[in-house]
């Protein structure tokens, strides 16, 4: 089995790298492939089993499209065929359809039917987040300048508190077969071991988690940290 990493010298804030890391100690039989900006992505050329791409300073977005955009129609066959795809933080917002940013729109990949809106000059949104898929309680924390909007009829999480893909949506990402992508950033599979168990089973894998009790412990106190009635979702 293969996974690979895209631009990992980009998509390495806020800890989201740490999602790799703990794919590795959980799965050290799979193959891990880190292909930087330089390097023709594995995915091009034979099958992989997952494609990840994590959080990444603003300006990396546009460097990181012009790569992808060779590959848009690859990307698209795969995620047809069933290919495993986690985007976290504002990596959502490459498989979108562009990046509105003072005035100007800055085409994406055209994968999904959304759109970001980047205001750089504004406060930072941070917040905690509570969530749920297809039954499964989802914790994270959010930083971003942008939000999306449009047709979230493929939304990933059901919001429950802090914030969705917009202060007016209810639900938080975008998932279509085995493509996820979330705003959730940091450590989100470290965070949320039940979604690690679901994801190593869509690449057919044994659901066995490194540390798995411990995983569990922190997941479960978070979780019941966000259930409080005076949970404040909030940060600064």
């Amino acid at each position: 089995m293969i996974v690979e990493v895209l631009y990992p010298e980009f998509g390495n804030l806020f800890g989201d790298m740490a999602n790799i890391r703990y794919l590795q100690a959980c799965a050290p039989d799979m193959e891990f492939v880190f292909t930087d900006c330089c390097c023709t992505p594995r995915f091009a050329t034979e099958p992989v089993d997952m494609i990840y791409i994590g959080s990444m300073p603003e300006k990396k977005q546009e460097l990181t499209i012009e790569k992808l955009r060779p590959y848009t129609q690859r990307l698209r066959e795969l995620i047809e065929a069933g290919c495993v795809v986690l985007a976290t933080g504002n990596a959502m917002e490459l498989f979108g359809e562009y990046i509105a940013d003072s005035g100007e729109q800055i085409p994406m990949l055209g994968l999904f039917p959304y759109h970001a809106d980047r205001k750089i000059q504004e406060v930072r949104h941070n917040t905690m987040f509570l969530g749920d898929f297809d039954g499964m309680p989802i914790v994270g924390c959010r930083s971003q300048f942008s939000f999306c909007r449009g047709d979230f009829s493929n939304s990933f999480i059901q919001v429950r508190g802090g914030c969705g893909n917009s202060p007016e949506d209810p639900t938080e990402g975008y998932h279509y077969k085995n493509f996820f992508a979330t705003y959730l950033l940091g450590p989100f599979l470290v965070l949320n071991p039940l979604f690690t168990k679901h994801l190593l089973r869509l690449m057919g894998h044994d659901d066995a988690l490194a540390f798995e009790q411990e995983a569990m412990d922190a997941y479960q106190l978070r979780l019941s940290q966000l259930q409080a009635p005076q949970a404040n979702f909030h940060i600064g």
